[in-house]
């Protein structure tokens, strides 16, 4: 069921700065996390060990305020931790105030070109600025000016570099978007925010390709400690955009190299925080939450697997408790996969085994399995969360398919 937004609390100010004290660490199992500064995007740490934050982006009109506010919600109770929303024009900036107000997470406003936003959206109180300079006009003038309000306001920014937005200069000096060039675009604007000591600004340089994002990231992340901001730009639709971001992101979280990301996809933006959510999961580094493991079709199943997992991950598509649901269609794997999980089901032969915790405790005709997984995994569910066992900004499955022998 869908939050809803609770407008009496808004996000406590003042934030906190950077290097200012919190316990929580986010370390990978695969590598030690790259070591980076922190800096604060409203009272969520970003970098120095700091949890890797989801981030997402809002697709309303800014200055359609209850829009704004709802979409914010669901992409809070899907888990976003931070959220971006655009400010193109006046009426944007002037809707700033109110978002920032009763939005339940940090916003951080997207500026390009118009340096009256930035302070606008200062005065606004954002909890960070999305700042492009090289597009931000006259920015050699302006830019000292903006570190300044940022760092009497307490907050941070963000640049970064696009490849379809580098610098033509650069762009002919390396002949084209190549890591090379958007780190040196990087560098360039993250010594125009040191030369005056401003240090809160975290770093993005993406690309649409897999390969030349995580060379950019490689070769940034060797050249200074700032923390890095993951993103695969223009990734496409959702199944191709969550391919290309797993693999990029998943190749340099494997590294220790990132501290917040962003999925982005030609989709809603709660399936990118989603998929981000979900990611971070399965690298490890995130607590463990609600997910389904599932075989894939083959010739060996005896039940039909495809429908079987649909409808047992649309039946359980609001429980977000930290469970482990296996439904498996044949005997080669069926029940030492189902014995694994918290609840599972062992198909064939026309019935169904259903497992808890590694024990049968019952078989159920193959016309009820659904029913009677759903009901048990209701069940238990309502008991965690009665417990206090369901993490905050907890979220609903996903089919994780088991790859049998001979597949």
């Amino acid at each position: 069921m869908m939050n809803t937004l609770n407008t009496e609390n808004p996000i406590e100010k003042p934030f906190r700065k950077t290097g200012d004290p919190v316990d929580l660490t986010s370390e990978s199992p695969l590598h030690p996390r790259r070591k980076s500064r922190r800096i604060m995007v409203g009272p969520v740490p970003v970098g120095g060990g700091a949890p890797i934050s989801v981030q997402s982006m809002t697709n309303t009109l800014t200055a359609d305020v209850p829009a704004t506010l709802q979409q914010i919600a669901e992409l809070t109770a899907a888990g976003c931790d931070i959220v971006r929303v655009a400010v193109p024009s006046q009426d944007d900036a002037d809707a700033l105030p109110e978002i920032c107000r009763k939005s339940p997470i940090p916003v951080i406003a997207d500026i390009h070109f118009q340096s009256k936003y930035v302070f606008q959206a200062i005065d606004a109180g954002c909890a960070a600025v999305r700042v492009n300079p090289g597009n931000i006009r006259k920015f050699d003038e302006v830019g000292p000016d903006i570190c300044k309000a940022a760092t009497d306001a307490g907050i941070s920014l963000r640049i970064g570099v696009n490849a379809g937005s580098l610098d033509k200069d650069l762009y002919a000096k390396y002949g084209g978007p190549t890591p090379e060039a958007l780190v040196a675009s990087a560098l360039k604007e993250a010594h125009m925010f040191e030369d005056v000591g401003f240090h809160d600004f975290k770093i993005s340089v993406k690309h649409h390709d897999v390969i030349t994002m995580v060379e950019t990231y490689r070769l940034l992340a060797s050249k200074g400690d700032w923390p890095l901001h993951l993103g695969v730009t223009e990734a496409g639709p959702a199944w191709q955009g969550t391919i290309k971001s797993c693999l990029a992101f998943g190749a340099l979280l494997a590294e220790g190299i990132g501290d917040t990301i962003r999925v982005s996809l030609s989709a809603p933006p709660v399936e990118e925080v989603k998929v981000g959510c979900k990611l971070l999961e399965y690298m490890g580094l995130r607590p463990r939450k609600f997910d389904i493991i599932s075989c894939p079709s083959c010739g060996r199943a005896q039940v039909d697997v495809i429908q079987l997992a649909s409808a047992v991950t649309e039946g359980l598509k609001d429980v977000t408790a930290p469970i482990r649901v296996a439904v498996m269609g044949c005997i080669v794997n069926g029940p030492g996969e189902a014995r694994e999980a918290d609840l599972g089901v062992a198909s064939g032969n026309g019935k169904g085994q259903i497992f808890i915790k590694g024990k049968v405790i019952k078989t159920v005709p193959e016309d009820q399995i659904v029913d009677t997984l759903l009901t048990i995994a209701n069940d238990i569910a309502a008991q965690m969360e009665a417990d206090g066992q369901v993490p905050v900004n907890s979220t609903g499955p996903v089919v994780v398919p088991i790859q049998h022998p001979g597949h």
